[in-house]
């Protein structure tokens, strides 16, 4: 292997640990994206896609059309899965580019140097909360509800439900607050100016999370 082979290989490696590291340590993760060179955009392709399928697949099992897919006795949990990762794909690619994008403009507007690529980066790191919630929460939660999960009525609509609702809350505020977090750290901001430039680009995923939520 050339040397330059095992640097690239080397930094790929390390965008996986910091992957991991931005849910505990987020500063040093997110100021680590100032470097925008092809070489680090490329040593974070793998991380930036497992984050947001993974993301995209949480968000697409909280939807309301979730807790009912069961009802239709042709639909079974084998088609439930497909469909959440199919859908989550498409929403995690959707929030990727449609959200990044905003992201990117907002920050335009508000001053910012940075470019399109890095604002993804950005948004795709944030959603590690929300891909730690479908490897931790949801397998607790079917093993806790069962299939109650996917059908109205049932356990899941007591107060065990309740919480594993309430939870998921929590990881979507969670990976908010790190979207904030990694404005900020990326550009140097204040929290007011962060909090300004995410509210921008939050406005449309949001929407679409209350409209899958609804459907």
């Amino acid at each position: 292997m050339s040397a330059n082979a095992a640097e690239t290989h080397a930094l790929e490696r390390l965008w996986w640990k910091r992957a991991l590291a931005v849910l505990v340590s987020p500063r040093p993760v997110f100021a680590a994206l100032r470097d925008d060179s092809d070489r680090a955009a490329a040593a974070l392709q793998e991380p930036v896609l497992a984050l947001i399928l993974l993301g995209g697949i949480a968000t697409m099992l909280d939807a309301s059309v979730a807790g009912h897919m069961l009802d239709d006795p042709v639909v079974d949990p084998l088609l439930v899965a497909v469909w959440a990762f199919v859908g989550g794909g498409f929403y995690g690619t959707l929030i990727y580019w449609l959200g990044g994008g905003i992201l990117s403009v907002a920050g335009d507007l508000l001053g910012s140097p940075g470019s399109y690529r890095r604002a993804r980066h950005v948004l795709a790191l944030s959603l590690a909360p929300l891909a730690l919630s479908l490897v931790t929460l949801w397998p607790l939660r079917v093993a806790v509800l069962g299939s109650d999960v996917f059908r109205s009525g049932g356990r899941d609509s007591g107060a065990a439900g309740a919480v594993f609702a309430g939870l998921s809350l929590a990881f979507a505020g969670w990976s908010l607050a790190l979207l904030v977090i990694g404005v900020r750290a990326v550009h140097g901001w204040s929290w007011a100016r962060s909090l300004a430039a995410t509210g921008l680009a939050g406005a449309i995923p949001v929407a679409l999370v209350v409209v899958l939520r609804l459907v």
